[in-house]
């Protein structure tokens, strides 16, 4: 890597507060805010909308399209496609 062109890679928390759930990496996005972690150890924290703490996907609260139900009903609506 060349000296003096890429960003300071460093230990970060990032933030979900909607779940109340934190957990600490290294990025290089960095904050004027700053949190406490767990080892007494100050670092900077970034506040996230989701992660996997409140997504549908990763919670188990997702729901599944019903994708066969919509061709079917495309197919009542507007007739089946004529085979040539």
């Amino acid at each position: 890597m060349q000296p003096g062109i890429h960003p300071s890679y460093g230990p970060v928390v990032f933030r979900d507060r909607a779940a109340d759930f934190a957990f600490l990496t290294r990025s290089t996005v960095t904050s004027e805010k700053t949190v406490e972690w767990e080892d007494g150890n100050t670092y900077p924290v970034i506040d996230v909308e989701i992660s996997s703490a409140s997504h549908p996907f990763y919670t188990g609260t997702a729901r599944v399209m019903d994708t066969a139900g919509r061709v079917e009903r495309f197919e009542r609506r507007y007739g089946r496609r004529q085979e040539r």
